[in-house]
């Protein structure tokens, strides 16, 4: 149930990340496009997706008061956190009002993860351009080693200072409970759990794992918020998203069906855009969605899901046409949560 007395949620609002200093808006950017070709197109299928029009949307998302922009050293091979972290040198003082997050990729045969993440911080620092991320996560549970093994190495990297609060993605339940309790043996907190979360996919909220995150104070950050485009109303069957964008890869009928009430819910709040409300539907989950944002407009448009709220009836309602989620078999390998 919503508090219709509360204030709606506002780019300004902040919420601590368990274990720091560090803060985040109820609202994030994800820059997975940022450097990525095969997926997204940048230098490849996408020509309308540049440096110049990224920088659009890093000014206009800071703009808005959307300063946390989550990254990780595997998009686009880094190009990703370089992007970043040339944006950053153009205006070093906007580093102490953006809140960066980073990810480290725990692959098998890493073995040796204690120096493997050290090492994989440091050259993300470096990208970036920056002496300490704010955020840095496990990017899936894909480790051979154990959750004592990795809490060690995230220990390690915050002693050290590379990173100021610690999360993970792409985890279950029960994998979040273990790795939260080696990190209090540790004397430190699990700040964040980074999964798959939308109406096309709402298998976080069905399984528990939001429960298990409020019970523990770890924030829920949700990617894929608008299914890979296909919450924005832009795509339809006769004109799908890029084969590449595999996630929350539903029959049409079935989306357009959650678009259908998206677009009447949105009517009913000053002609909000599907995705302003798929964002918002996910704010007003305890989420912190990050969507994409290719240029200025994707990015004003993204903002635009705060400072509103919606009814219990609306949200029932679109509680009532959204699906569980799906996932091929190689995403069952690291897409526990």
């Amino acid at each position: 149930m919503t508090d219709a007395a509360a204030p709606p949620p506002r780019a300004s609002d902040r919420i601590a990340l368990a274990g720091s200093a560090v803060a985040i808006p109820p609202l994030g950017v994800g820059t997975w496009a940022w450097g990525d070709k095969g997926t997204w197109g940048m230098g490849g299928y996408d020509q309308t997706l540049t440096e110049s029009t990224i920088r659009d949307a890093w000014e206009a998302s800071i703009e808005a008061g959307v300063v946390l922009f989550d990254t990780a050293e595997v998009y686009g091979n880094g190009e990703s956190e370089r992007i970043i972290g040339r944006l950053l040198a153009a205006d070093p003082s906007i580093r102490e009002r953006v809140v960066i997050a980073s990810k480290f990729m725990p692959s098998p045969w890493k073995l040796n993860v204690h120096s493997a993440l050290l090492s994989a911080a440091r050259h993300s620092c470096q990208r970036l351009g920056i002496e300490s991320i704010d955020l840095y996560q496990i990017h899936g549970p894909i480790s051979l080693r154990s959750h004592n093994a990795l809490a060690d190495a995230l220990a390690a990297a915050k002693s050290e200072g590379l990173v100021q609060a610690v999360g993970v993605s792409n985890y279950s339940a029960k994998e979040t409970r273990a790795m939260d309790a080696a990190l209090r043996n540790r004397g430190l907190r699990l700040a964040s759990n980074q999964v798959e979360f939308s109406l096309l996919r709402t298998m976080p909220l069905q399984v528990g794992l939001l429960d298990c995150c409020r019970e523990l104070g770890v924030v829920p950050l949700a990617y894929s918020p608008i299914g890979q485009g296909r919450l924005t109303g832009k795509y339809s069957a006769a004109n799908p998203p890029p084969g590449g964008r595999t996630f929350s890869a539903h029959p049409w009928p079935e989306v357009d069906a959650v678009l259908a009430e998206l677009r009447r819910t949105g009517e009913s709040h000053g002609g909000r855009n599907p995705s302003q409300v798929a964002l918002a539907w996910l704010v007003a989950q305890g989420a912190v969605p990050i969507p994409g944002a290719k240029n200025r407009a994707q990015a004003e448009e993204n903002a635009g899901a705060l400072g509103w709220r919606m009814t219990d009836d609306e949200l029932a309602r679109l509680d009532a046409v959204a699906l569980y989620g799906k996932r091929g078999i190689a995403q069952r390998v690291w897409q526990h949560g």
